[in-house]
């Protein structure tokens, strides 16, 4: 018995240690009973600096009042999301989005826990994005030239009679001012789609600014959206919101279901009377921005699955357009297929004049997951590969050359739901054991956020599919 409290004591501290946000924990006294390798990072000290001291004598510009942890063994009262921005010990930048919480131990108070993911990196490029914008704007140049829209709707590849039909719903919108709303799975060409809405639109010579909502925390995205005035939070500077630097364009909010619910008020507001107001400011001012939204789920599910709120749902889809995923229209493939040869044996400096009739045909009966996206990357890897004149089998990534039959034939056809989730399900686990169970490290091989990763695998696990 005691070995195995051993055992599960160390299990605890090797799961502490890899997750990726900095734990820190301290007695009912103050002390500091752990600390992870990722917090000593953030402060810029060592594990030993720290452990078994008191806080205030490591951090000595700490008080009672301002250290959340002692505030917390003090009050009881769990504190949550909160920003923080702090130099380090070494003098970086740090900011950091914290939730710290009392342990209690038969009703008493014997510690706290704090918990803090940084997004140092991530606030970083967004404001350097973000004054890039502000430059661009104050200079008088025109965005599309630089950071904004760089498509039409002639840069979209169809023959397809449905997604046709969207297109012309597209070109109609674009000449209104409304908001739309467009659906369409992971892969499918939505911003390339909304570009060419704003390249069509009475605002094409207008900012057009793009800014996905998904695998942010909400404090982040609220000061990108809305700007903030200094001294709103700890290191908080005046900087202006994507709202006001997307003022007389577009504004695209890519994955609005990732916005967080309370967030989601805040933006219905400014949609209906267009007032917009910095965080940490008393002043509000008019904007006139047209903003165009998308998601990767269907609205009715977002709504059932109360990712998406139903006000601000119908304040959206004023305009709905569904962009059809590239398994219904096989018309298309062959033509795709045939434009992203071109475009590498340009700059891969190939001579590819032909693709290998089974592999066509393939090709064609594949359900692509992965949409237009995956088959981009795919040629782009035969290209890669490839030396004379035609693409073959043994050219293609090892991920096509080993999936089953019945996903590439139509021989024998299962459900479609049924074949994406056990696609997704072999995916998943493919990339769990490459990565030694690291869902980190997992996402990275799968190209999509953690988040995002640890959503699908607790859905994996509810339904019992793995």
């Amino acid at each position: 018995m005691y070995s195995f409290m051993l055992i599960q004591a160390k299990m605890i501290m090797e799961i502490l240690e890899s997750i990726d946000e900095a734990v820190h924990v301290i007695d009912h006294q103050g002390f500091t009973v752990y600390y992870n390798g990722l917090a000593a990072k953030h402060d810029g000290l060592n594990i030993q600096e720290v452990l078994g001291k008191h806080l205030l004598e490591v951090f000595p510009s700490l008080t009672e009042h301002s250290s959340t942890l002692l505030r917390v063994v003090k009050t009881g009262k769990p504190i949550y999301h909160l920003p923080q921005s702090y130099k380090n010990k070494r003098g970086m930048q740090i900011d950091t989005i914290n939730t710290t919480v009392p342990i209690f131990d038969k009703g008493e108070i014997i510690g706290a826990v704090e918990i803090a993911k940084d997004y140092s990196k991530l606030k970083l490029l967004s404001n350097k994005l973000i004054d890039l914008q502000g430059k661009v704007k104050r200079k008088n140049m025109s965005p599309n030239e630089v950071l904004g829209a760089r498509y039409t709707l002639e840069d979209i590849i169809t023959i397809n009679k449905h997604f046709l039909k969207v297109l012309e719903q597209g070109m109609k919108v674009a000449k209104s001012t409304s908001t739309v709303l467009i659906y369409g799975e992971t892969g499918t060409g939505k911003e390339l789609f909304v570009q060419a809405i704003h390249s069509a639109s009475p605002r094409k010579h207008a900012a057009f600014i793009a800014q996905n909502c998904g695998a942010l925390p909400e404090t982040l995205l609220e000061s990108i959206l809305f700007g903030t005035v200094k001294g709103s939070y700890t290191g908080a500077v005046d900087r202006a919101g994507l709202f006001e630097l997307a003022h007389g364009g577009t504004l695209f909010l890519d994955e609005i279901n990732s916005m967080p619910i309370e967030l989601q008020t805040r933006l219905l507001r400014v949609l209906e009377d267009g007032m917009v107001r910095r965080i940490g400011s008393t002043k509000a001012f008019q904007v006139d921005v047209r903003v165009i939204v998308a998601m990767n789920k269907p609205p009715e599910e977002c709504l059932k699955d109360k990712e998406l709120r139903a006000d601000l749902f119908y304040r959206l889809n004023v305009s709905s357009l569904s962009i059809p995923p590239l398994r219904e229209r096989k018309e298309d493939i062959p033509i795709l297929i045939k434009y992203y040869i071109d475009r590498y044996n340009q700059t891969l400096e190939k001579d590819v004049s032909n693709i290998n009739d089974e592999l066509m045909k393939s090709l064609t009966e594949y359900i692509w997951p992965g949409n237009v996206r995956e088959l981009k990357h795919m040629i782009e890897h035969c290209m890669n590969m490839v030396d004379g004149h035609e693409i073959m089998f043994e050219h293609m990534p090892v991920y096509f050359q080993h999936t089953p039959k019945e996903v590439t034939h139509s021989e024998s056809i299962k459900p479609l739901r049924q074949v994406l989730e056990e696609t997704e399900k072999n995916l998943i686990t493919e990339a769990l054991k490459l990565s030694s169970g690291n869902v980190k490290k997992a996402s990275q091989l799968l190209q999509i956020p953690r988040q995002t990763l640890q959503y699908k695998i607790q859905k994996l696990l509810k339904n019992d599919l793995v």
